[in-house]
């Protein structure tokens, strides 16, 4: 298995995470995303890479520069991934603010 094409294996990484938050608002070139953190260029350079063998970026050529966005059907799938745990969890504390309601008026 290649991890760098695995999507959740991108994703756990803190600083992948912090590019497709900056990316999410609005398409950036490498260089506008590394400036916004403390590590070389090249650094930057392969996790953009990361992200885009994952497909969760895609990039596209204007003039010399590119400029990298989000992918939406590869964040739908993370997101679709994820939504049975959501409603697990959803769930779970429905029922734990309904005990300690009912907890609540008993006293």
């Amino acid at each position: 298995m290649n991890l760098r094409r695995d999507v959740f294996q991108a994703i756990a990484d803190p600083t992948r995470r912090a590019i497709l938050l900056l990316v999410a608002s609005q398409a950036m070139t490498a260089g506008a995303i590394a400036s916004n953190f403390d590590t070389a260029r090249p650094t930057v350079s392969k996790h953009l890479q990361i992200l885009t063998e994952c497909e969760l970026l895609e990039q596209k050529q204007n003039g010399r520069e590119i400029h990298y966005y989000i992918n939406a059907k590869g964040m739908k799938d993370v997101a679709d991934f994820i939504e049975p745990f959501r409603k697990m969890w959803d769930d779970r504390f429905n029922k734990l603010e309904t005990i300690m309601k009912n907890y609540q008026s008993k006293k």
